[in-house]
């Protein structure tokens, strides 16, 4: 019976060991950057344009790429930042990344981006126009509180569909050329959807079963993905997201072979050594109007994502520290 007792014990044990290394439990801790607010409305008017107005921006659609790109980069310009343009060519047709600085002129840099182009002919709402709009929010809160390192703010093209996990991707391109560069990155975040929460149960579903044994099955959340060489930045900016409003914050840190640990451009980052994290709603897993045309602008929860818009700023102030 003893030995029984202590083969459970010892079973418990790494059961639970295994839940804290996937979900990466953080305690209470406090703002530490300053109390910064994102306009929801803001947010939703940058959503309906990119949605709307540059529909569709799938990479069948070079101009409307071309005229997203030119918003975002008017938009950075309009915050108080100059622009840069990296283009690369795929099948004889440019696209391009817009990104703008921030802080020192020199030293490590903190990477934050999200992606502007679409799956398919679909109005991309959440994925991504929810995220492009936190990254220009983002920029406006930048340009009035200046971090104490380096900061990039960039957009990417061709993370969807069919160049997810070729080098064609606008993210492999801008992490390879940082690493030519041998730039020093201490972190990059990737903005993937973020601005679909539900309230009620059974809305928040998951790739493998088990984990909604972990987490929530509200979609009321957000949550910082990384793999298992990611603990210390997720952990990191999940704490600061937390502190920074009420939004609920999970996290999680797993294999690449569980679905969607590695679906999007942070993985590009992981390619050549960079430490990197993804900021989601859980896109499939939530939002059954991922790669649909409903996709659209309002079916979209902007006090929230104006909320998380914050907490992405308390993780940089943090990360910058």
């Amino acid at each position: 019976m003893k030995k029984l007792f202590v083969a459970a014990l010892c079973v418990f044990a790494l059961v639970g060991a295994l839940a804290a290394l996937l979900t990466q439990p953080v305690m209470g801790s406090d703002r530490r950057g300053p109390a910064v607010a994102a306009d929801a409305e803001r947010l939703r008017a940058i959503v309906t344009k990119l949605s709307v107005d540059f529909a569709p921006r799938d990479y069948t659609h070079p101009a409307n790429l071309d005229a997203a790109a030119a918003f975002i980069r008017a938009e950075l310009e309009a915050a108080g930042r100059k622009t840069t343009t990296q283009e690369w060519q795929v099948e004889g047709v440019t696209y391009r990344n817009v990104s703008a600085l921030y802080g020192p002129a020199a030293g490590e840099r903190i990477v934050v981006g999200a992606h502007y182009d679409a799956c398919e002919p679909f109005p991309a709402a959440d994925d991504n126009g929810s995220g492009v709009a936190a990254l220009l929010e983002l920029a406006r809160l930048l340009e009035a509180n200046a971090p104490k390192v380096q900061v990039e703010l960039v957009a990417w093209s061709l993370e969807e569909p069919p160049f997810f996990r070729k080098v064609a991707m606008g993210s492999y391109v801008h992490a390879k050329a940082l690493s030519d560069a041998k730039i020093a990155v201490r972190a990059a975040i990737s903005l993937e959807t973020m601005g679909y929460f539900r309230d009620e149960e059974g809305t928040q579903h998951f790739p493998v079963p088990g984990l909604s044994a972990l987490y929530s099955t509200r979609g009321n959340y957000l949550a910082v993905v990384g793999n298992l060489g990611q603990l210390g930045l997720t952990r990191t900016v999940k704490s600061a997201m937390r502190a920074a409003s009420a939004l609920q914050i999970f996290s999680i840190n797993a294999p690449v072979s569980i679905p969607g640990i590695d679906y999007s451009d942070h993985l590009n980052y992981w390619r050549f050594g960079y430490p990197a994290v993804m900021v989601t709603d859980t896109a499939m897993n939530r939002n059954a109007n991922y790669h649909t045309a409903n996709d659209t602008a309002d079916t979209l929860d902007y006090p929230r994502l104006a909320q998380a818009t914050g907490g992405v700023f308390e993780a940089i102030y943090r990360l910058a520290e």
